[in-house]
């Protein structure tokens, strides 16, 4: 066997060691966990909340919501006027800037209840540690000296 596929062999036994590390595979589910919260959030934002936010607001849409920064822009809607030159989107901004505001209160609840969990845990005395068996052997012992 020649010094490269030795060389190419340990890198590679090093690499799995290091991509089944209990850190890199939590790292990854939670990044899978993540896009898909995202993505329930996204939803919850764009077809529940912001709805209703247009409805109180007497039925305003704020994904339409944009500056043309060009002339020849004249369309009444983000998407056409977008095909006919720059415009500013702010009402997608809105959006986003809500969305991001649900995701961050969302991940503080759940890091505040996990540390309540945490501190709850902590909190509970220890139990004492058992006696080995000689201490008992040596009590019983004593016990039936007393006797």
């Amino acid at each position: 066997m020649s010094a490269v596929d030795e060389k190419g062999r340990r890198m590679l036994t090093e690499f799995r060691d290091f991509a089944m590390k209990g850190n890199v595979v939590d790292l990854a589910v939670g990044v899978i966990i993540g896009a898909a919260f995202g993505a329930i959030v996204t939803s919850l934002v764009g077809d529940v909340i912001m709805p209703l936010i247009g409805a109180a607001t007497g039925g305003l849409d704020f994904s339409n919501y944009y500056v043309p920064l060009s002339k020849a822009v004249t369309a009444t809607n983000l998407a056409d006027a977008k095909k006919q030159g720059a415009v500013l989107a702010y009402g997608s901004f809105l959006t986003l800037t809500i969305n991001f505001i649900i995701v961050a209160f969302v991940l503080f609840l759940v890091i505040r209840a996990m540390n309540t969990l945490k501190r709850k845990e902590e909190a509970k005395p220890a139990e004492p540690p058992r006696p080995s068996a000689e201490v008992v052997l040596l009590t019983e012992i004593r016990d039936l000296l007393k006797k």
